[in-house]
């Protein structure tokens, strides 16, 4: 990662803006609002302390991060373990390690992120970090099951 190009000042400015804080560790914007303005960033797989970053998608649109929010408030964590295909779930948080650790160097020694969507291996933990990786093109199928949720009632997606 450190061979990448720094993020543009104004994304680092809106982030910042935000998260509420300025952002720890290396980043892009990879899926943008209509009107411009980050709605998923890619987070390098280190902070910029060395501190493992387990999630490789970062959900950062306000009004979507919201509306997701309120389906894990009613239960959509639970709900989506449970009608989402736990074979199909499991390649999931394969091929999102599998992602994350592709920009890991192979001489790294120390800590390193581990597990899939949101740092876990069995499960669904965030549907927040599902739906970002769903959003920025990934194959999640609790991303999905959240976009069917979203879409009908608040035209997200």
């Amino acid at each position: 990662m450190n061979s990448r190009p720094a993020p543009a000042t104004v994304d680092v400015d809106a982030v910042t803006r935000l998260l509420g804080r300025r952002p720890n560790g290396w980043f892009e914007v990879v899926v943008r609002s209509p009107e411009g303005d980050p709605v998923v960033l890619r987070n390098a797989p280190f902070m910029d302390d060395g501190t493992p970053m387990p999630t490789l998608f970062w959900l950062c649109d306000p009004t979507i991060t919201v509306l997701v929010s309120r389906l894990e408030a009613d239960g959509g964590v639970d709900r989506a373990e449970a009608e989402v295909d736990a074979a199909e779930l499991a390649a999931a948080h394969h091929r999102y390690a599998s992602e994350r650790d592709a920009d890991i160097a192979d001489d790294h020694v120390g800590p390193r992120p581990s597990g899939g969507v949101a740092g876990t291996r069995v499960g669904v933990k965030c549907l927040h970090a599902h739906y970002a990786w769903h959003l920025a093109g990934g194959d999640d199928p609790v991303g999905r099951w959240v976009e069917r949720r979203l879409a009908p009632a608040e035209g997200v997606g």
